[in-house]
């Protein structure tokens, strides 16, 4: 098939064109029902390599095709690229009852649950189709349309070749996968747009996972709905994408809707989006979203597929997920490249650049594709990552104690005086830990009120040292070590009651002597 307008087709890069050659080459001589998985990275170019393949494909076969897609969205994406490749399409959505002319379209864009039951109802009859190609291809939701295509070539399309359904693994679906340009070298070759990645160590103890394998909504609405959670996104977003289009992925409907309210209650430009928000509202925020310069929309579930904003600047995760497809779906709504736009921020608030590597790491899919239950059981554990993490006290606090030249506290090593060298309870290494932060918060304040309400910019030291301490005592439990980070507040705004006079005054009495060694 040939256009009139072939000047006007969209130019292909060169990586672009070897991998539809590659496609191609594979397809030569394959059997009917031969099925073939792509990979390549989210802001690659899958639409349009995959309708350039849909061209090439029934201008050299005079055989038809048709595009499988999980929403809607994306068939009119797709349906709109393949016009612009010179493509006579048409989208088999729900409002279609009976099967288009066969002369009038060279192409099928169908959603996946309608075209299944039209043909499991006998209204279809589409056994002419010789490729078959499955957007998004790691959703299983496609494998039961595969019976009705038995004389069909198949190729998946993915940036991610991993099955969102550990049970059905896609080396049982696909004979061989195809790797294209790493993520890296799209970068390099000024493709994509670079991450500047900022992580944040989160303790994520009190998460559940479900049966999908990731955490569930309830246990991460728990968490990110806390105020000291939405304080650190605050915080964070002012630090690292203040002024900057800003997405936010969540977990949970209840934590966006904090979100929101944290963020309008700040004065700053955001809206909120999920899957229950009615289309003319969601086409409203979009288009406010897509106008405003400095736009933040915090979302659930609904903005990872089938979303192009090439003007989005900033990425935060404010959630964790042991889910590789959705880590790199979330980051790659940033990546598209524009004329001065040659990098985006994200801030992760979910130790996900822990658990998976940079976005931009080198990513062995060869080995993920044949060997999935491995790659999935080797995925770093929360206490694997939480046990690295190191606490630092940022500069805003830190200046809070300019009077105080050591801040430092070694838990082990106090441990490991008191215990083995002095035989001493190990509670006496919370006890010289709670006399040296009274000494801090007394040293840098005039009052005991100035005093105590500087004591609690030492939470994070705090449960980070109680952290640590547990850590060595032989059986610690995660209701034990919270009530120790309470008692620990606690004891140390009586102690800075209790000594705050004396220590001022210069009393020499044994606490306060104490103190001074610390």
């Amino acid at each position: 098939m040939k256009r009139d307008d072939a000047e006007d087709r969209k130019e292909l890069y060169h990586y672009q064109q070897e991998d539809i050659d590659t496609i191609f080459e594979k397809f030569e001589g394959k059997p009917d029902n031969y099925h073939l998985l792509y990979q390549l990275p989210t802001g690659g170019g899958k639409t349009v390599i995959f309708s350039e393949i849909a061209r090439r494909f029934i201008e050299k076969y005079n055989r038809k095709v048709l595009v499988l897609t999980h929403r809607i969205e994306l068939s009119k994406q797709t349906s709109s690229m393949l016009k612009s490749f010179g493509v006579k399409n048409t989208i088999i959505d729900s409002a279609v009852k009976e099967l288009p002319n066969h002369n009038e379209f060279d192409c099928y864009v169908a959603m996946v649950e309608t075209l299944n039951n039209r043909l499991k109802d006998k209204k279809f009859q589409m056994d002419y189709v010789g490729l078959v190609i499955v957007d998004e291809a790691h959703y299983n939701s496609f494998r039961k349309l595969f019976a009705y295509f038995k004389n069909s070539l198949f190729l998946g399309v993915t940036a991610t070749p991993l099955s969102s359904n550990i049970e059905l693994p896609m080396y049982e679906t696909y004979g061989e996968l195809i790797v294209g340009e790493p993520i890296q070298s799209l970068i390099n070759k000024g493709y994509l747009a670079r991450a500047v990645m900022y992580g944040y160590d989160v303790e994520l103890t009190s998460l559940k996972l479900g049966i999908n394998g990731d955490y569930t909504v309830s246990s991460s609405d728990e968490l990110y709905s806390r105020t000291s959670m939405q304080d650190l996104l605050l915080q964070s977003y002012d630090a690292r994408a203040r002024g900057k289009k800003t997405l936010i992925f969540n977990n949970g409907i209840n934590t966006s809707l904090y979100v929101y309210e944290t963020f309008k209650a700040a004065g700053l430009p955001i809206k909120h989006l999920d899957n229950r928000t009615p289309d003319i509202e969601r086409r409203k925020i979009l288009s406010w979203f897509h106008k405003t310069p400095d736009a933040i929309l915090t979302s659930v579930s609904i903005l990872t597929t089938g979303f192009d904003e090439p003007t989005v600047e900033a990425i935060i995760l404010n959630r964790a997920t042991r889910s590789l497809t959705l880590y790199f779906q979330m980051i790659g709504r940033g990546s598209r490249k524009l004329p001065g736009k040659d990098i985006f921020t994200v801030i992760d608030l979910g130790n996900n650049a822990q658990r998976f590597g940079l976005w931009n790491d080198p990513v062995d899919w060869q080995y993920i594709f044949k060997n999935p239950e491995q790659f999935l059981e080797n995925i770093r554990t929360d206490a694997e990552i939480e046990s690295y993490h190191v606490y630092s006290m940022t500069d805003e606090v830190r200046a809070k104690f300019g009077k105080t030249l050591d801040m430092a506290f070694d838990v082990e090593e106090e441990y490991r005086k008191v215990v083995d060298e002095e035989r001493q309870k190990p509670k006496v290494v919370i006890e010289h830990s709670i006399r040296q932060h009274a000494f801090m918060c007394i040293e840098n304040s005039e009052t005991v009120s100035e005093a105590r309400k500087l004591a609690k910019f030492l939470d994070g030291d705090i449960e980070y040292r109680v952290k640590k301490y547990t850590k060595l005592l032989s059986k610690t439990t995660k209701n034990y070590r919270e009530w120790l980070i309470e008692d620990y507040k606690n004891r140390l705004a009586v102690l800075i009651g209790r000594i705050f006079a004396k220590y001022k005054e210069g009393e020499d009495d044994e606490e306060t002597v104490q103190l001074k060694k610390l």
